[in-house]
């Protein structure tokens, strides 16, 4: 029993410790296991690193990363911007040591062991990704004092949790130039992230030149696609940051663009297709009927495949509403003939005969998870979407693929582009307390992030992916049991200002967005609205698919706001904080936040007014009044019949939706009305 004891009390003394030290450290993920040893390791101009292992390319590349970001954040002005090559007289005090070359499949080995000592740091991996994996680590440790920076004491063991943890960029709707993708490959690296999943082709653009079917990029992308040799470039670049690169191409469905091009491949006869410009989901069906379609399509994923090295390759496969399908009578005799008694049946076999043609270029299919039917091969790769919002009980199309013998990855509950806290998204737990055999936990692969670009452009993308992305990466990676929000949002914080050091431009383009409504005034009001403001959530910003086109303005107040606005968050917490103890302290957090609000339509009003602008008029007036309703409420200042009357009536109004935005502190400052009565 005292022994027992003894065990429990050091899983205790543990538990306790990874607390406080999530108090100290900024790390995310969270590592899996991490002890202090109260030394420090000075950074100064004599650091060096050095590199034991086979075809070192990427921790090279990675070590020079490592080194200019370190002496970027520092300050230092080091004697070596490149790692040193090994040697028995001059040991460098930062050693790395792998195996072997990871080869980029999901069986990779991504753990790590970090040791930081006062005069030495030792980075040891089973693989060169796993010591990638390690030095972003041992960036975020990077803190100082007055006098110097420093990396602290510790020794971390490390390891993710699931083996595939993917950020989904859709590239159709709206496309994103290389150097978009680009930075993001490096952000997604910087928080341990694996799977690159380019999301290439749907109704409003194909986005990759073919030589094979010229038309396809000729007609259907509006010269928006990237060439081969710039797939080849991102692919490469990708691998170097320990990135699979997985390509889609979906159909049969959302493929208005494929059938602008060659539209005798659909499933409407002499039909003629253009390129949608709106968002939404459409009827343009290719023909699975058609043994002209499988030529079209062996030929185009043969000259395709080669691109990207990954095994995987995903079709699609969602979506497709069978209209088109319906509608042509030979199809229906075709489903007839071949006993296919319905759509789903007949996608079905259209998604077999595409496995067939995958498996010969050595490829195995990943589809949206409305490919799982009963006749589908177990090969497949089940990419569970859909949940709550389509319809669907609350877990999901996830564990039952695992129970039904897929390998399956989540995106229900990562939606990003639904605009949703980050809190939502952090508290998305893949297998939550379900019993799963090992076998069945096993096909559980991991999750993506997916962001669809309707409403994003390379000037917005990266603030709808970051820093929400950040904590999701975190979810995928640390142990199920780190899930303290506040200890999360606190790390957040410093995580997002450490994103734009490799190049994201979530913080940056808002003032440029703000810039461009005010043309170049002083932004000041219009960013104290901003703050506490949010795009509105779950489409309705895209009410029907038909607001907005591809071609439409992205650059108004909505654009410039972000999930989770800072100040809503600040003003949430000092109301709760307030009507819980009534101190004057915090009495002091509401009053100021509520003056700032008061006395901003006086600046918003100085502005030169311009179309933009004038929405905002309301919204600013309003949030001026009823903050100096507040403002004379909790300093106990006389209140008329009238005051009361103006104070309802144009909270309500704060409470529906302006310039596509909703301001979200609208129910914290009637919380605070009640509260205070």
């Amino acid at each position: 029993m005292n022994r027992l004891l003894a065990i429990l009390c050091l899983a205790a003394l543990n538990c306790f410790g990874q607390s406080d030290l999530k108090t100290d450290f900024n790390l995310m993920p969270w590592p899996k296991s991490i002890q202090e040893n109260n030394q420090r390791f000075i950074i100064n101009e004599n650091l060096t690193v050095s590199i034991d292992g086979e075809d070192p390319k990427r921790l090279q590349h990675a070590v020079t990363s490592f080194l200019r970001r370190l002496s970027n954040r520092s300050g230092v002005f080091l004697s070596h911007g490149f790692a040193v090559p090994l040697s028995d007289e001059e040991q460098a005090p930062i050693q790395i040591s792998y195996q072997k070359s990871a080869e980029l499949i999901i069986e990779d080995d991504e753990s790590y062991q970090l040791d930081v000592e006062s005069n030495k740091v030792r980075l040891v991996a089973h693989t060169d990704v796993g010591a990638i994996r390690g030095l972003e680590t041992l960036l975020q440790l990077l803190t100082n004092n007055d006098s110097e920076y420093y990396l602290p004491g510790v020794s971390i063991s490390d390891a993710p949790r699931f083996v595939w943890r993917g950020l989904m960029i859709d590239v159709s709707r709206h496309f994103h130039p290389i150097d978009v993708i680009k930075r993001n490959l490096d952000a997604m690296a910087s928080v341990k992230m694996n799977v690159f999943h380019w999301h290439l082709t749907d109704d409003q653009g194909f986005r990759i030149e073919s030589k094979t079917y010229p038309k396809l990029h000729k007609l259907a992308s509006d010269g928006l696609y990237y060439t081969q040799e710039q797939i080849k470039e991102i692919v490469e670049y990708a691998s170097i940051l320990g990135i699979r690169v997985i390509p889609e191409f979906d159909v049969p469905g959302h493929a208005t663009a494929i059938l602008t091009a060659y539209p005798e491949l659909g499933s409407k006869p002499r039909a003629t297709y253009k390129i949608e410009r709106f968002s939404g989901v459409f009827d343009p069906t290719l023909d699975p009927t058609n043994e002209a379609v499988y030529v079209f399509l062996e030929n185009l994923f043969t000259e395709i495949a080669p691109l990207f090295p990954d095994s995987y390759f995903h079709i699609g496969g969602d979506e497709n509403e069978g209209k088109h399908w319906d509608a042509n009578e030979d199809i229906q005799k075709f489903k007839r003939e071949h006993n296919l008694a319905t759509n789903h049946d007949l996608q079905t076999y259209f998604n077999i005969r595409l496995e067939q043609i995958l498996n010969k270029l050595d490829k195995k299919l990943v589809g949206w998870d409305e490919i799982m039917t009963p006749n589908i091969p177990k090969t497949a790769i089940i990419h569970s979407w859909r949940g709550e919002h389509e319809g669907l009980p609350k877990g999901g199309t996830l564990i039952e693929a695992a129970k039904k013998g897929y390998n399956t990855i989540l995106s229900n509950g990562f939606y990003i582009d639904r605009m949703e806290s980050v809190v939502k998204h952090y508290l998305t737990e893949p297998i939550g307390n379900i019993e799963l055999t090992p076998e069945e936990r096993k096909r559980i692969l991991g999750g993506e992030v997916t962001m669809w670009s309707e409403l994003v452009t390379p000037l917005t993308i990266d603030s709808r992916i970051w820093p929400r992305t950040a904590a999701i990466a975190e979810r995928l990676w640390s142990p199920k049991e780190v899930t303290d929000i506040d200890n999360m949002l606190k790390r957040l914080e410093v995580i997002n200002y450490r994103l734009e050091e490799v190049g994201i431009t979530h913080i940056r383009n808002k003032n440029v967005i703000l810039r461009n409504l005010s043309n170049n005034q002083d932004i000041s009001a219009l960013e104290v609205l901003s703050n506490v403001c949010e795009p509105l959530k779950i489409y309705s910003r895209n009410e029907g698919g038909t607001e907005y086109k591809t071609f439409s303005p992205f650059t108004l107040f909505a654009d410039a706001c972000n999930v989770d606005a800072k100040d809503a968050l600040k003003f949430k917490q000092v109301v709760k904080n307030y009507t819980i103890s009534l101190s004057e302290e915090h009495k002091s957090d509401v009053i100021s936040l509520l003056e700032t609000w008061a006395k901003n339509h006086k600046a918003f009003q100085k502005m030169d007014k311009n179309p933009k602008l004038a929405l905002l008029e309301s919204l600013s007036y309003n949030l001026s009044e009823v903050s100096k309703f507040l403002l004379k409420s909790i300093q106990n200042e006389k209140i008329s019949k009238k005051d009361m009357q103006n104070f309802k009536t144009q909270l309500e109004t704060l409470k529906q939706p302006f310039a596509d935005v909703e301001l979200v502190i609208a129910n914290d400052m009637e919380n605070l009305f009640e509260a205070l009565k």
